[in-house]
């Protein structure tokens, strides 16, 4: 797999107004027209270049849309104010009274909870299935299936979609594949793979410094044109529009990704091989040791290592709270939600992230409550924290003490 996606964004060339590196913000809600016979064009979608009112987009929302999409090789694309605005208008765009959806059991919490508890207010079905399984995936399949979605990495079991394999059985059965990418930016292509529409909450790491949640749908033009038909988008009309200030700050922070990803890889296989040797039940797409390894290994662009995500179970959620409240202590990371800072994260996604799953169906998944989640931060000297890690593991004997 090629780096073209990285250098896409290196390419990326706005001026501002007056001539500025930086593209100019468009600070209004509102925009006025010379013509009122311009005004109608554009509200029909007639005249393109022009910008009738900040919730259809804005300039600034505009550069960061086009920005995303040369990241992931598609025609276009449309930020959104949160990545369940995203998600949620991707599906009402594609789904209505009586379809269903055939989706990844381990997917984030909340697109969980909008497929089980909220969907079927609209009488939309959903079957939740072991992605893995690709038998299973096609048997779920029926008249009324709408859609394929999945996770390129699942939240929080890191299981890893067979995009190739998912894209043959979507195709077959003439429906889209929606893929959620946020876990792997760069790392994967999903569109490379047969993907028909990539998703990510922009707040995680594409943004990367935690100040602004966002969201985009990466499509063709036409779906993205349907999501801000003025008559029938689920984006229009669910009004989930980002403001120009927050596009105009992802946009920037967006320059260093590659960056930040291969350092975020980087750390997070130095922890992972080194709890693994220490005994520890370790998930991480870059070991070995992982189910998923060799399918990884084989969509990922190299360069770009495994992610910044893995899991260790450490047998009991008591044992868990109290680790990740000594790390913090020892300030080597947040006890906190979300992914892809500057600063490792960690959580036990049974009990925050992924509390909506009911917790028979979390036992089902392999979701033991003894999982922390940790989002691997930039640190300059990952052996350090490691070292601080284990003696925390150490003293509360997770690990055993090491002799001297």
């Amino acid at each position: 797999m090629s780096t073209k996606s990285a250098n896409n964004i290196q390419d990326l060339q706005f001026f501002g107004e007056f001539g500025g590196v930086n593209p100019s913000i468009s600070d209004s809600a509102t925009f006025t027209f010379m013509a009122a016979k311009t005004m109608q064009d554009t509200f029909e979608g007639e005249t393109e270049g022009c910008y009738l009112y900040s919730r259809h987009t804005s300039p600034s929302n505009l550069y960061l849309s086009q920005a995303l999409a040369a990241m992931e090789g598609t025609e276009s694309a449309n930020v959104a104010s949160s990545g369940m605005g995203a998600i949620t208008s991707t599906i009402m765009q594609l789904c209505k009274t009586g379809d269903h959806i055939v989706s990844s059991r381990t997917i984030y919490g909340g697109t969980y909870a909008f497929m089980k508890n909220f969907l079927p207010r609209l009488d939309i079905q959903t079957s939740f299935v072991d992605i893995t399984n690709l038998e299973s995936v096609e048997n779920s399949i029926n008249e009324n299936t709408k859609m394929i979605y999945c996770e390129t990495v699942s939240n929080p079991l890191l299981e890893v979609a067979n995009i190739a394999e998912l894209s043959k059985i979507a195709k077959k059965h003439n429906l889209p594949l929606v893929v959620d990418n946020t876990f792997s930016p760069l790392i994967v292509n999903p569109q490379d793979l047969g993907a028909t529409i990539t998703i990510h909450s922009l707040t995680k790491f594409i943004n990367g410094t935690n100040d602004a949640v966002g969201g985009v749908v990466c499509a063709s033009n036409d779906f993205i044109n349907s999501l801000k038909d003025v008559n029938d988008g689920a984006a229009m009309l669910y009004g989930p529009v980002m403001d120009s200030l927050r596009a105009a700050s992802i946009l920037k922070n967006m320059r260093t990704l590659p960056i930040r990803i291969k350092q975020h890889s980087k750390n997070a296989l130095y922890l992972a091989e080194n709890f693994e040797k220490d005994g520890l039940k370790v998930v991480y797409p870059g070991l070995k040791s992982h189910k998923d390894h060799e399918l990884f290994n084989s969509m990922r662009n190299e360069e770009f290592g495994f992610g910044g995500l893995l899991t260790v179970d450490v047998g009991s959620l008591a044992k868990a709270n109290q680790l990740m409240e000594l790390m913090q202590d020892r300030n080597l990371g947040y006890l906190a939600v979300s992914l892809g800072f500057y600063k490792t994260l960690f959580s036990a996604p049974g009990s925050s992230t992924s509390s909506e799953i009911p917790e028979e169906e979390q036992n089902e998944m392999g979701l033991s409550d003894g999982i922390i989640r940790f989002s691997i931060g930039l640190d300059h000297d990952i052996e350090r924290t490691y070292n601080e890690m284990k003696k925390c593991m150490e003293e509360l004997e997770i690990l055993s003490a090491t002799v001297c």
